[in-house]
């Protein structure tokens, strides 16, 4: 099937296949084409151009975009959609005064998900998190990764990654597995927390490895939960199985997270809420990406990643939704853009190519997604008609998006 586009007002995000991240001064430039054609051939971006070099073609559809904006899908490379209930009465306790920190050392937090989730059918998690992976994919995600973590026993955190393998398999879009069961000590733990990361590591792992549930492996590496020797000691043991780091760091405390993700070639390091100078100069020159969940900060009142800073020195940066029941109950990759350039000051360039070219690259996505680009799926966001594309981060409570295209199928 052949679908032309026309007269779209603006084509954003052109990029040459050997583009795979931007970093620094490169992020403020962000490649368009003004009164454009594009051509999606099945589920697969053909060819594009301006209007007065279209060429005659036999399609099956022809969609007029006049005053609209075509760019590629929010990659949304930090979640954990996969959870069951929600909670909600920690959001009343924190408003009246306790911290997100005193609410877990309560037995709440991740431990009151993880109660939850072991008490909740696979059937039930399945249905309530395909409902968010749904929404979440008419609010423009096009990509996701999905973490378990809320398990904190061997049959939940199993339980997890093969819901996030059904949704792998009833879904169109790419999404990415990661295994979290380092996530939080459980209650019973408490007094021999190493004996945790024992089973995890020898227990839940290999069983993860041996039914292929997972691509990445993560651990809370934090102040109150796992120590970088943790980490050390289970990336480690995950490198023998081939999972790939991708881990939680520097979200209240700096305590050399960075540097072990690093070492251990991470993917990517998440949070980074809290950023020293030697963090920024141990990322230079590295393959890891580093990834700002903003909508975190703004749902807990923590600061803000410094992404100034980060791409001042000439770093990397991706953005990504941390979509989760306890410190970011939203999904919506179109507040993450919004609030990256309210409260961490980047340009809506540099947020536009944060949540898609660099945020494909921390899935592993950059031959295939991540910008429009000949022989890329055809994952892409057509906006109703707006102003410009700075509309979309300036216009924060509004839902500019028309349409999203999955695969060159319409989906919402």
């Amino acid at each position: 099937m052949k679908q032309l586009f026309i007269n779209i007002k603006e084509l954003l995000q052109i990029r040459e296949n050997n583009i795979t991240k931007l970093s620094g001064a490169e992020m403020k430039e962000l490649p368009t084409i003004k009164n454009a054609w594009l051509l999606i051939e099945n589920d697969t971006i053909a060819n594009y151009g301006e209007m007065s070099s279209l060429p005659k073609l036999e399609v099956d559809t022809t969609i007029d975009a006049k005053g609209k904006i075509i760019l590629p899908g929010w990659c949304d490379s930090h979640t954990h959609i996969v959870y069951a209930g929600n909670r909600e009465q920690e959001f009343a306790d924190r408003i009246n005064g306790l911290s997100y920190e005193e609410i877990a050392n309560r037995g709440g937090g991740i431990l009151n998900s993880a109660k939850t989730l072991q008490e909740t059918s696979e059937e039930e998690v399945y249905r309530q998190s395909a409902k968010r992976l749904e929404e979440v994919i008419k609010l423009g995600t096009a990509a996701v990764e999905i973490k378990s973590g809320y398990g904190l026993t061997e049959e939940g955190e199993l339980k997890m990654l093969r819901v996030i393998k059904k949704l792998q398999e009833n879904y169109d879009l790419p999404i990415k597995a990661t295994f979290l069961g380092a996530h939080a000590i459980p209650r019973e733990y408490k007094e021999s927390p190493d004996a945790y990361m024992d089973l995890v590591i020898e227990k839940i792992l290999p069983k993860v490895a041996k039914e292929n549930l997972a691509e990445y492996i993560d651990i809370f590496c934090e102040k109150g939960y796992f120590s970088v020797d943790d980490t050390h000691k289970l990336l480690s043991a995950a490198k023998k199985f081939s999972l790939k780091p991708k881990i939680h760091v520097n979200q209240f405390h700096a305590i050399g997270g960075i540097q072990a993700g690093i070492e251990h070639e991470a993917l990517s390091v998440d949070h980074l809420e809290v950023m020293r100078p030697e963090d920024i100069e141990s990322l230079k020159g590295t393959d890891t990406m580093p990834v700002a969940l903003p909508s975190c900060s703004l749902f807990l009142s923590i600061p803000y990643t410094p992404a100034r800073k980060m791409l001042d020195a000439g770093l990397p940066l991706a953005l990504a939704s941390d979509f989760n029941p306890g410190s970011t109950p939203s999904g919506n990759m179109n507040l993450v853009v919004s609030l990256a350039c309210i409260k961490m000051k980047m340009t809506p360039e540099e947020a536009i190519n944060a949540a898609t070219i660099n945020g494909a690259y921390a899935m592993d996505l950059s031959k295939t997604h991540g910008s429009i680009t000949r022989g890329k799926k055809a994952n892409f966001i057509l906006t109703k008609e707006i102003p410009s594309y700075t509309f979309l981060p300036y216009a924060f409570g509004t839902n500019a998006i028309e349409s999203v295209f999955i695969n060159g199928k319409i989906v919402g």
